[in-house]
Formats: C-alpha cells, structure tokens, sequence
C-alpha cells in the first residue's frame, strides 16, 4: 500500500514557516499540530528566510529592467522617424 504524497499551498507553507521563525513552538510541536515532517518545517523556514531578500530586491530589479526597456523603445521610435522623414523627403522628389 503507498501512501499519497500530498501537495501543500504556498500559502500553507509561508504560515508554517512564519510560525517556525517566531520561535514560540519547537519544530516538533509546529509539525504535530500541522500534520507535516519536521524537516519540512525546517526545509519551508530555510526557504523563506533565504528568499526574504527577494521581496525587497525584485522591486529594484524590475524598476530597472523597464527602465532599461523604455530607453529601448525610445530609441526604436528614433530611429523609426528618422528613417520616415528620409523616405518621405525621397518619394516627394
């Protein structure tokens, strides 16, 4: 007989992690009352703690990469108009 593993939400495994980062239960005692592993505990805060940085960062990053974007698209509209205006002054001669 094999048991069926189950799948956990992500919502599931940051409040399991929050509450083993609170330190106000040990890791047993969280896994008892939420019926997983311990070392799935443990694994979820490791990840969560690891990942925390992510949170702040991500904003930074992306402002940047669509700045980055921007300036792109920007100069394609340039080059677009400058290549209009040469067309246009050539089909009117």
């Amino acid at each position: 007989m094999s048991k069926k593993r189950r799948q956990h939400s992500a919502g599931f495994k940051a409040k399991v992690a929050l509450e083993a980062i609170k330190n106000e239960s040990t890791v047993g005692e969280i896994a008892r009352k939420y019926e997983v592993h311990p070392t799935m505990v443990s694994s979820w805060k490791r990840a969560l703690l690891n990942g925390a940085a992510d949170v702040f960062g991500k904003n930074q990053k992306s402002q940047k990469q669509s700045e980055s974007q921007i300036d792109e698209l920007y100069r394609q509209i340039g080059q677009l108009k400058v290549e209009r205006d040469f067309l246009s002054k050539k089909l009117s001669f």
